[in-house]
């Protein structure tokens, strides 16, 4: 069932054939955002290669696509807003990386939603003790939604 705390706003700027849908992101956008109990709104951008790699380009300094990237916003002092900010994934990347690791698609549209939600949150893995437990949460939101553990090679 999906939160009434949290408010999706999704952009389609690809034309990839397999893409979640509606229900799918607002699923995995619960999974990593319910437990604080709180309103939040996102915006969930599914975009090209192309655009993927200008926005990580110009905003990261990487010229190639990513996967995931993440906005937060920035709520400025004395203004109540529940916008958390906005997620950008790449379809192309992600679809490239689900075949290349041997895991469903969709599992690992999954992992990026549930990893671009924490870095919104202020979770990052810059240095191993943040890695180790932001990875530590994505696993266990992982599989509470039956999805094995992402940092494990599959061998099928």
């Amino acid at each position: 069932m999906p939160s009434e705390n949290i408010c999706i706003d999704i952009q389609v700027a690809c034309d990839n054939s397999e893409l979640p849908n509606a229900e799918q992101l607002q699923h995995w956008a619960d999974a990593a955002l319910a437990s604080y109990n709180k309103p939040f709104e996102l915006t969930i951008r599914m975009v090209s290669s192309e655009e993927s790699q200008q926005l990580n380009h110009q905003y990261r300094g990487k010229d190639k696509p990513t996967n995931v990237l993440s906005f937060p916003f920035e709520v400025p002092e004395g203004i109540e807003l529940d916008l958390l900010g906005d997620l950008v994934v790449c379809a192309d990347v992600v679809e490239h990386e689900a075949k290349q690791q041997n895991k469903p698609l969709f599992a690992h549209w999954a992992h990026m939603i549930i990893h671009g939600c924490l870095h919104l949150l202020g979770f990052d893995h810059i240095n191993e003790d943040d890695a180790n437990e932001m990875e530590a949460i994505e696993i266990k939101l992982l599989a509470e939604l039956g999805i094995s553990n992402p940092y494990i090679a599959s061998d099928d």
